[in-house]
């Protein structure tokens, strides 16, 4: 008996999981994956630079003004270890008394100090078959104008290929070769970086973990990108000739730092400055935290700069505001819709793929979830994108393969990278303000109110929101790739 499953999340992280057979009956289970170096130096009297001592040591990134030299270096050693140093983007990890950042940001050398963020994941069989384009339709592909209803039916004339996708996730469960194409995944440049400040500091590349996650978080973001095979049926993609780079910057219950994370950015701007500098590269980052790093930001910028297409999730904390790195203003930022036709009619367990979404597609149709997160003031959210109830690979026990609903803006967030990388094959010398520019008129207004939604237990809920959670509107892909020009301006 094929089992299908419903997620939902609470806003403190903490997931419940409803296992819904589709023969029909419910049980109640819970997951633990929760969602959302140098040498010792001493350059200068720490006492008469008012270097105080602490009972707690942190990790502290710094983001230089000037590039990293043996001096400063050494110069820093005084307040504590220095434990990594991220040359590209001249920024130090520091293991220091939190009671030393005010010293630190003072130095003359300091552009910006900060604590390690933490940032969460808000939620060998090979598959016989190189790509999934003529999979089955989902309703979440149909909404976007990626596939109608049925297999084999494409709407777009584009597939991803040429395009290079880094998932900064969890990483991909062991069994991925059981649900994403062995073809697809472009192991070669796959990488897992760990540590960060709740490891006392280091970032370390450790080789061969990025296939090793018990998480499943990024091998369900992954098959919203790819597609996947569900017990052997085909699902389609949004993107299913991309070449996905896994790169594995959360741990296995979800969580990270955001010293982490910015070396993993690093790395796909590195690629992209070298071997891969002909081809296009999007990131996909289904995380954040509160805060914005200094140094998170910085390997932004210089990603960017290289000609990265960075998209990344507004967050799951509704009126709270929205999460970084997704908030920052040159990322492509996604909030979570969701669909009037999920669960219609009351007890439907296959609605997903055996209701048509109606062509052209109706804003009245679609609502913002509750739990994805509002625009607060110098706040950036740019689109929108379905994040609600999303079917995918997602695994309780490993090594026994099960598939499951999630919910949350890290759902949303691989649509709209999968289709910015249909554009940028369009197009591959498209920069990222161009693609958020695109996708943000060609966006379908939804404009603010509420809707009466079915739930999986056969009532019905009222949800609302405001101007505040739409952005630009729902991502629309034959419109973008429609409003994307082929280079020389040919159509």
């Amino acid at each position: 008996m094929r089992k299908l499953f419903v997620f939902l999340k609470s806003r403190a992280g903490a997931i419940i999981i409803i296992a819904a057979l589709l023969s029909g009956g419910i049980s109640i289970i819970t997951s633990s994956c929760s969602l959302t170096g140098g040498p010792d130096m001493v350059g200068f009297d720490a006492e008469a630079r008012g270097i105080k001592p602490a009972a707690s040591v942190e990790v502290i990134n710094i983001l230089l003004n000037t590039g990293v030299t043996d001096e400063i270096l050494a110069d820093l050693g005084a307040f504590g270890k220095v434990k990594d140093v991220l040359y590209r983007i001249d920024a130090v990890i520091l293991q220091a008394k939190l009671s030393n950042l005010t010293a630190i940001q003072d130095l003359p050398y300091v552009e910006a100090a900060n604590p390690d963020a933490e940032r969460m994941a808000p939620p060998v069989d090979t598959v016989l078959a190189e790509d999934f384009c003529d999979g089955l339709s989902t309703w979440n592909l149909d909404a976007v104008n990626v596939t109608d209803w049925g297999f084999n039916n494409r709407q777009v004339d584009y597939d991803g290929s040429g395009v290079y996708v880094a998932v900064l996730d969890t990483g991909l469960l062991n069994t991925w070769r059981q649900y994403l194409p062995e073809e697809r995944i472009a192991e070669e440049y796959a990488k897992c970086f760990g540590g960060g400040g709740g490891e006392v500091g280091n970032v370390s590349e450790q080789p061969n973990k990025w296939e090793q996650d018990t998480c499943s978080h990024g091998t369900h973001v992954t098959s919203t990108i790819l597609g996947y095979s569900l017990g052997g049926t085909p699902i389609n993609g949004v993107a299913p000739m991309v070449d996905i780079i896994p790169v594995k910057v959360l741990n296995n219950n979800g969580s990270g730092w955001s010293s982490v994370v910015a070396r993993g950015i690093e790395y796909i701007g590195e690629l992209k400055e070298g071997p891969l500098a002909d081809y296009p590269v999007v990131i996909n980052m289904s995380l954040g935290g509160p805060v914005l790093d200094a140094i998170e930001k910085a390997a932004m910028d210089y990603a960017i700069e290289q000609g990265v297409i960075i998209v990344a999730s507004a967050g799951n904390s509704g009126a709270a505001g929205m999460g970084y790195p997704g908030a920052y203003g040159p990322v492509i930022s996604v909030a979570a819709s969701g669909w009037i036709g999920e669960w219609q009619p009351a007890g439907n367990r296959s609605w997903w793929w055996n209701l048509d979404v109606s062509e052209p597609t109706d804003p009245e149709h679609f609502y913002i979830t509750g739990f994805s997160s509002r625009e607060l003031e110098g706040q950036d959210l740019d689109i929108a994108a379905p994040g609600s109830w999303v079917v995918g690979p997602y695994q309780l026990q490993m090594g026994n393969t099960s598939y499951y609903f999630l919910g949350g803006t890290s759902m949303a967030s691989p649509h709209v990278a999968g289709i910015a990388a249909l554009m940028a094959q369009k197009n591959p010398s498209l920069t990222a303000g161009k693609v958020e520019r695109i996708l943000e008129k060609s966006a379908i207004t939804l404009a603010p109110g509420s809707r009466d939604i079915m739930t999986p237990w056969g009532y019905s809920v009222e949800i609302s929101w405001g101007e505040d959670a739409t952005g630009a509107g729902m991502i629309d892909a034959e419109a973008a790739l429609a409003a994307t020009k082929r280079p020389n301006n040919r159509k």
